[in-house]
Formats: structure tokens, sequence, C-alpha cells
């Protein structure tokens, strides 16, 4: 590389783009810690009380049109900080994302939902993504949905993680486009999403010399599962709109195979909704996020040394 490029070595990687890179023996260590300080300063949130959920599971957010409006441009400079902080934190993704539907008009409701994600930031700063030594490289997917979750518009959202052995590499929390007329419906179009995902990710690790196939994905809905292994379109999936179909083909081709996993071990289910603090945590810690200090790190590579 040197004989072909103007290039420096700059010793092991420590930070890219705002990320911190702890690397060890046993592992490596991805989190912005750094950055959480600091944008828990710039909005004035770094005292008081923590939480251990990022969003209330009730009342749910709606367009409170009735409510006080604040600040718009504070209320998107929060939105703006916490969406950079999603790119190690996916214990937040869908809170930040379910906040941000509310750019436009945001109400004191809003902006308190905003300061809980803040307040629960504030008792996980050196939470991050833990990636051990050794483990596997299989291509595996997890897909869910919460029908018509959002008060407003009755869309459903999707919910969906992808794993490179047990390490978390991919994850996504997004509104649907269409209004699903059953929770079967909802879960086959997240599904959908999920294959497209798991497709693009098939490419281009094609490129690094891994060729996947029967690769899994795991839906907690038995009905999705069947409507995406019938080749035959029934007048229950006519209205489907055309392009989440294409998940039938990836089926029958046998690069996807579909299994039913219990909502219980649904890893995705944090993706499509607020959970309660006992089963949001028994998920974080199961999608390999864990929380770290620097003193812990330190003794973790002196251990493996």
């Amino acid at each position: 590389m040197h004989g072909r490029f103007e290039m420096s070595l700059m010793g092991e990687m420590k930070f890219f783009l705002g990320l911190q890179i702890h690397q060890s023996p046993r592992g490596i260590f991805i989190n912005q810690a750094k950055y959480t300080l600091e944008i828990l300063k710039k909005h004035g949130m770094e005292k008081g009380q923590s939480i251990g959920t990022p969003m209330a599971t009730k009342p749910k957010l709606d367009a409170d049109l009735s409510g006080e409006p604040v600040d718009q441009t504070d209320y998107r400079s929060k939105i703006g900080s916490l969406m950079y902080l999603t790119s190690s934190r996916p214990d937040i993704v869908q809170a930040v994302c379910y906040c941000a539907r509310y750019q436009a008009r945001p109400t004191e409701k809003h902006l308190k939902e905003v300061k809980r994600i803040f307040r629960y930031l504030r008792g996980t700063i050196h939470m991050g993504l833990w990636y051990p030594k050794g483990s596997g490289f299989e291509l595996t997917a997890f897909s869910d949905a919460d029908h018509a979750g959002c008060v407003d518009t009755r869309k459903s959202t999707s919910g969906g993680i992808q794993f490179l052995g047990d390490k978390l590499v991919s994850w996504m929390s997004k509104k649907q486009n269409c209004t699903a007329m059953s929770s079967a419906e909802a879960e086959y179009v997240a599904l959908s999403a999920s294959c497209a995902q798991v497709m693009w990710m098939r490419t281009q690790l094609q490129d690094y010399g891994f060729n996947y196939n029967k690769i899994p994905l795991y839906c907690d809905s038995q009905s999705a599962i069947a409507i995406s292994c019938n080749p035959v379109q029934h007048s229950r999936t006519k209205h489907i709109h055309t392009r989440y179909h294409f998940i039938k083909e990836q089926v029958e081709n046998g690069i996807i195979e579909l299994y039913f996993v219990r909502t219980e071990y649904q890893l995705a289910d944090m993706f499509t909704k607020a959970l309660p603090e006992e089963r949001f945590q028994y998920l974080v810690r199961r999608i390999g996020m864990r929380c770290l200090t620097p003193a812990e790190l330190e003794v973790l590579i002196k251990e493996s040394a």
C-alpha cells in the first residue's frame, strides 16, 4: 500500500467519526461516551435523576394538536444530536425515531419524551456494542412489526436487526409507508424490509469471499411466514403493493429461510415499540450491548494480557 499510495500509519484506531473504538484480545468495544457527555452538557441535561428506559410505554405519543408548542429549532437540535448517537446505540433508535416524527410542530409532551431519552442516556453513558473475539460469522436476521402503532395515521412500525455470528451489525426502526389492514400484513411488510437489508449485506459480503444461502430470518408471525412461502396470490394479499412481494422470490430461490420465533425471544421487539424496563434490559443485553467504563476496559485489557 505504501508503494502505491501516499499514506501515514497512525497506529491502532481509537477514534473514528466520533466513535470510540477499544480493542483488546478478547474483543472490540464501540461506544460514543465522549459524544454522549457533550450533548448532555449542550442541552443542559447532565444533572438530575436517570431513568431505566428511553421511552414510556403509556400513553403513546401523538400529534398533540391542542398541546403547547415549543421551540422547533431547539427540539430539532436535540433530535439531530440523538440521531448521530444511534450509530452505536441501537437501544435508543426506536424512541428517537418516534420523537422525530413530530418535528414539524413539537409540543411540551414531545419535548418531555425527548428529555426522557436524555435522562436514560445519563445513566448509560458508557453503553456500547461489544464484539467478542472468536464468535461465528453466520448471517442471521430478526424482523418484527407493531401493527397500527402510530396513533395519528394508524400506520405500523417495522423493526429489523441483522447479526454476523453474535455481533450486531445492522438495525432499523421505521414507520411503514402503507397502512396495513392486519397484523399479518404489517409483519409481511416488515419481513420484506428486513429481506432487502439482508440481500444488500449478502451482496456486500460476496466481495469479501463470503457466500450465503439459506439465510435464517426470524419472525414471530406464522401468518406472515405462510404468506411469504406461498407462491399463489390470494385475494387477501392482492392489495399489498408489488414491491413487498419480492421476499417470496428469495424464499423460493432458497436464499432466505423463514423461521418462527416466539415473541419473548423476538430480538427485534425493542425496535418497534416502547417496552417495560425488565423486558427492555433483557433485549439490550441479548443484542450484545454492554456498559463498560474506561476503568473496566483497562481491566479487560490487562486480564487478556
